[in-house]
């Protein structure tokens, strides 16, 4: 037994130019799915303004798009990583001013990443840790997006989890500009709280090739975990 209905995302939650943020859209799939921990596969770009599909599956997961050919999916999984400590408030500080002042290669106006206005975007911008193999950013959400509780919808937390992966692979690895989010395994462990200040960081798990595996944490200015995840990250493939 399955049931359906349509969703439109929003043109403010982008992440390429006409392309829906990834993370927004594995967070919004996540929510549906009602699991501890999701993973969503991405097999092609959702547009934004368009009604686009959705529909809980028998096995317990939810698809967006078309029945059969789904633009994206979840499932209930797991994470099996160690998450090292946050860095230090001001070194989360130290390299998002870093990334603001010098933006690198591969910055585009996306919703999780781009540099926006706080009104308008996540605003999570990591770069390097010098001392440590973790890219970071200080990241304040702002309260443009909160609930009436006052805390970050989980679906926008979900968008937190997505763009320092990216960074990671850059930054850390061998990763190209242009790369795409294929796969986002998250959970959530603890309310994001907007207008309050929280440290998103990344390090690399693995790289073979196009393919590059990161994971992210988000953690409060303490250091407490609110949320992590891994990600399946693609480079484009080479020009002919």
């Amino acid at each position: 037994m399955t049931t359906s209905d349509a969703i439109v995302v929003p043109e403010l939650y982008v992440g390429y130019p006409k392309v829906a943020f990834g993370g927004y859209v594995a967070g919004v799939l996540a929510e549906r799915s009602g699991a501890q921990t999701v993973r969503v596969d991405f097999r092609g770009p959702v547009p934004v303004e368009v009604p686009v599909r959705i529909a809980e599956t028998a096995a317990g997961g939810v698809e967006l798009g078309e029945a059969g050919r789904p633009l994206a999916s979840s499932r209930p999984a797991e994470l099996l990583f160690d998450v090292p400590a946050a860095p230090s408030w001001d070194d989360a500080v130290a390299a998002a001013e870093r990334f603001r002042a010098a933006p690198p290669p591969g910055v585009v106006d996306c919703f999780g990443c781009g540099l926006r206005t706080a009104d308008r975007g996540l605003r999570v911008h990591p770069s390097r840790v010098p001392h440590l193999d973790l890219v970071a950013s200080a990241w304040i959400p702002s309260r443009t997006f909160a609930d009436p509780d006052g805390l970050l919808p989980n679906r926008l937390v979900w968008g937190a989890l997505d763009c320092p992966g990216n960074w990671a692979g850059h930054f850390l690895g061998t990763q190209r500009p242009g790369a795409v989010t294929a796969a986002l395994t998250g959970t959530i462990l603890r309310p994001v709280v907007a207008g309050e200040p929280h440290i998103a960081y990344a390090w690399l798990l693995s790289e073979s090739g196009r393919k590059h595996m990161p994971a992210v944490a988000i953690a409060t200015a303490e250091g407490e975990l609110c949320a992590v995840s891994e990600a399946l990250w693609i480079d484009p493939r080479p020009a002919p």
